[in-house]
C-alpha cells in the first residue's frame, strides 16, 4: 500500500530523515510518535506526496512517487484522505460545503451526491451543523469535519496529523473511534500523535503498530506502550 524504502529527508542543508524504511500493508493501522520536531509531519508528507524524498524510494499503491507526473500524482492523492493538524477551511462556506470540496474538485456532480454527503455528515456527528461557518464550530467540530472531508473521496488511506492534539480527551475517543470503524471497513489508517494514552487506548481495540522517529530514524516502538 505504501513502501518507503532506505528514504532520506533533507531540507536546508541538515537531514531531518534518514534511512528510513517501513511498509504499510493494506488494512493496517499504525501510529507514528516520537518527541516535537522529530519530523513526523515531514515523513507524513512523504507518505501522501507532498513532500519528495531526498534519497531512496517511497512507493504508493506500487508505484515509485519519483516517476509520477502531475495528472498521475493528482490521482494517487484522490485514494489518500489527509486530515492536516491545522484543519483549514473556507470560513465563507458553510461546513458541509466544506466537506464535499474535494468532490466539487474533482468535478463530481454534487447534486447527485447529497445522499453520501448527509450520511458522512451524520457519521461524524455534524449533521444539525451542516450549515454551520467553519469560524462557529468547536475544536472538536473542526476535527471531524476535517476527517469528514478526507474520507468523502472514500480513500484507501486515511493518513492524519495529531488528530487529537487541540481537542479533551472524550472528544479525543470519539475521533479515535471514527478512525478505528474506518479501519475496520479496511481502510489503512496511520496516526501521528505524541498522546500515548490515546495510542493504548487504540492497541485496546485494533491491532495497532507503534512507530516512533527518533535521531533521524524509524523504529518499533516496544510493547509497554
Amino acid at each position: 500500500m505504501i513502501e518507503l524504502e532506505n528514504v532520506a529527508y533533507t531540507y536546508g542543508g541538515g537531514e531531518l530523515l534518514s534511512d528510513i524504511s517501513v511498509r504499510l500493508a493494506p488494512g493496517s493501522f499504525h501510529f507514528l510518535t516520537g518527541p516535537s520536531g522529530a519530523g513526523k509531519t515531514t515523513l507524513l508528507k512523504l507518505c501522501y506526496g507532498a513532500l519528495l524524498a531526498t534519497s531512496g524510494a517511497v512507493k504508493v499503491f506500487d508505484t515509485d512517487m519519483r516517476y509520477l507526473d502531475r495528472d498521475q500524482m493528482a490521482m494517487m492523492r484522490r485514494r489518500i484522505g489527509v486530515v492536516h493538524q491545522d484543519c483549514r477551511f473556507l470560513d465563507h462556506l458553510p461546513v458541509s460545503e466544506n466537506v464535499a470540496m474535494p468532490l466539487i474538485s474533482s468535478g463530481r456532480d454534487l447534486s447527485q451526491e447529497m445522499g453520501n454527503l448527509k450520511e458522512l455528515m451524520t457519521w461524524v456527528g455534524l449533521s444539525n451543523r451542516a450549515d454551520a461557518l467553519p469560524p462557529e464550530l468547536s475544536g472538536g467540530e473542526r476535527q471531524r469535519a476535517a476527517l469528514a472531508r478526507a474520507v468523502i473521496m472514500s480513500p484507501d488511506v486515511v493518513i492524519a496529523d495529531e488528530p487529537t492534539g487541540n481537542v479533551d480527551w472524550e472528544m479525543s475517543q470519539r475521533l479515535l473511534q471514527l478512525l478505528v470503524e474506518l479501519n475496520r471497513m479496511g481502510k489503512t489508517v496511520l496516526i501521528a500523535s505524541h498522546d500515548l494514552a490515546l495510542i493504548r487506548a487504540a492497541k485496546s481495540q485494533v491491532q495497532a503498530r507503534v512507530l516512533r522517529i527518533a535521531n533521524r530514524r524509524l523504529q518499533l516502538a516496544g510493547a509497554d506502550l
